[in-house]
């Protein structure tokens, strides 16, 4: 029943880990882990694997990712969001519409990044927060990212707010985003709100509340079974092969198998990666390398 993965809104004010122990003790399960960490003030869509779908986790970690974000002008802050330390105010009385949107408009494509120093990257294996809150001196190096959408979708030239819409690669952090446009504006800016809108497959449309998870487990497995998303469908940009019949003793026990074993039905936009099936059980991930088909992981 809690094989699968669950799109989770997650709550404001909640970790990912939250997120993950709550439901560990909601569904009664113990094998349960998120597939992207959102920051505690950030909500919306965290997808969550249960059971063998954890094995699958890190096939979603090139996951392209949407959100919805706010900013406020005027203000910059040691965290880069509204949570943080105020360390330098900014006039944004001469801002224009104009310089936002150019500023939106330049901040796309291949994009170098600095990420923030509170965060969760692990910098000579301490996290880069740790580190901080320590008050010690330490240097992040930019990384490139893509940026294939960042629109503005409200601005409050006035109050100084601005609200936007943004698709990304893994890695991209929102908050220097806002850092970095403030900049441009010569004004200084900090996120005041996130909404992860989309992760891959998943969508906010589709995610569920902590609250409407714990409901449908009280009325019984085939309620859940109803928000519980089989893992291979999850796993859209992978391609799909059709074992055969004879063939799957030998996958099962992580052996490899010839051209004349498989047959590849849809290609791959992951690389060489494949779901692989039986008729139409999925029993695993493999990887397709000069004419042979090499488990990776085996599910079933």
């Amino acid at each position: 029943m809690t094989d699968g993965i669950i799109n989770v809104n997650k709550p404001a004010g909640w970790t990912s880990q939250d997120v993950c122990s709550k439901l560990r003790h909601v569904l009664h399960i113990r094998k349960i882990g998120h597939t992207g960490t959102l920051d505690p003030m950030a909500t919306g869509v965290l997808p969550v694997c249960m059971g063998k779908a954890t094995r699958i986790i890190e096939y979603y970690d090139k996951d392209a990712k949407s959100y919805h974000a706010a900013m406020k002008l005027g203000i910059t802050t040691d965290t880069l969001d509204i949570t943080g330390e105020i360390i330098e105010t900014g006039d944004y009385s001469n801002v224009t519409e104009k310089a936002v949107t150019e500023a939106f408009k330049a901040y796309t494509g291949h994009v170098m990044q600095v990420p923030p120093k509170y965060s969760a990257l692990k910098i000579d294996g301490k996290r880069a927060y740790d580190l901080a809150r320590e008050g010690k001196d330490f240097e992040i190096k930019a990384r490139e990212i893509v940026i294939c959408k960042n629109a503005v979708t409200r601005l409050d030239l006035e109050a100084g707010e601005i609200e936007f819409d943004v698709s990304c690669s893994k890695g991209t952090y929102i908050r220097t985003i806002c850092d970095d446009i403030g900049k441009v504006l010569g004004c200084g800016a900090v996120m005041t709100a996130l909404t992860r809108t989309a992760s891959g497959f998943f969508r906010i449309a589709d995610a569920h509340t902590i609250e409407e998870i714990a409901e449908a487990y009280e009325k019984g497995e085939e309620t859940l079974d109803k928000i519980i998303i089989p893992a291979d469908i999850t796993l859209e940009k992978l391609g799909k092969v059709i074992l055969n019949d004879n063939r799957i003793t030998a996958f099962m026990n992580g052996n490899s198998s010839w051209s004349n074993g498989f047959r590849i039905t849809k290609p791959s936009s992951f690389g060489e990666l494949y779901r692989v099936y039986v008729k139409r059980d999925f029993l695993g991930v493999a990887e397709v390398e000069n004419g042979s088909l090499i488990p990776k992981k085996v599910i079933k």
